[in-house]
């Protein structure tokens, strides 16, 4: 009989969606589409590598490449928590907006270990440096101010990935 492989609880779908949870949480009542939440969790995973607080988890070499693997795995988590009401989806003419579901406060006021409560230290920091910033704006900053990331970003956009 063949072991059920064992589900991964880091940087998987699920850690990635409760990053979200709390990010849309402070964004509120704004949300922001998935290249803009891209950027966002690396801002708060990655706090000091923009001249913010102590960053969430330890920097590792090449953490610029995260970017492109982290995208799909955002947008998993991200409908694995619009499947709960924790995260809410809108579709327009400009594209797809997420934001906090309306569990989404519940679930955040109710989850109290130190390492929840210092992400969502870094989600109202990222929310209040960067929620002003379209995606593009965003990116360019990103671009300008990180030497780990811009490469991606030129070589993601010249792949014709529209950032709105």
């Amino acid at each position: 009989m063949t072991k059920p492989k064992p589900i991964a609880a880091f940087n998987s779908p699920f850690e990635l969606g409760v990053r979200m949870v709390y990010l849309l949480n402070s964004l509120q009542p704004a949300g922001a589409d998935l290249q803009k939440l891209v950027l966002l969790d690396y801002a708060v995973v990655y706090s000091d590598d923009l001249g913010g607080p102590p960053s969430l988890h330890t920097p590792v070499p090449y953490r610029g490449s995260e970017y492109l693997s982290r995208r799909d795995l955002i947008a998993q988590g991200l409908y694995l928590m619009s499947t709960r009401g924790l995260v809410a989806v809108s579709m327009d003419e400009c594209g797809i907006t997420y934001f906090a579901g309306d569990s989404a406060r519940s679930m955040v006021g109710a989850l109290t270990s130190p390492y929840l409560r210092e992400l969502e230290n870094r989600c109202r920091w990222a929310a209040a440096t960067f929620a002003a910033l379209s995606s593009r704006d965003l990116t360019d900053r990103f671009a300008q101010e990180g030497r780990l990331w811009g490469a991606e970003f030129e070589g993601a956009n010249a792949r014709g990935h529209q950032w709105q």
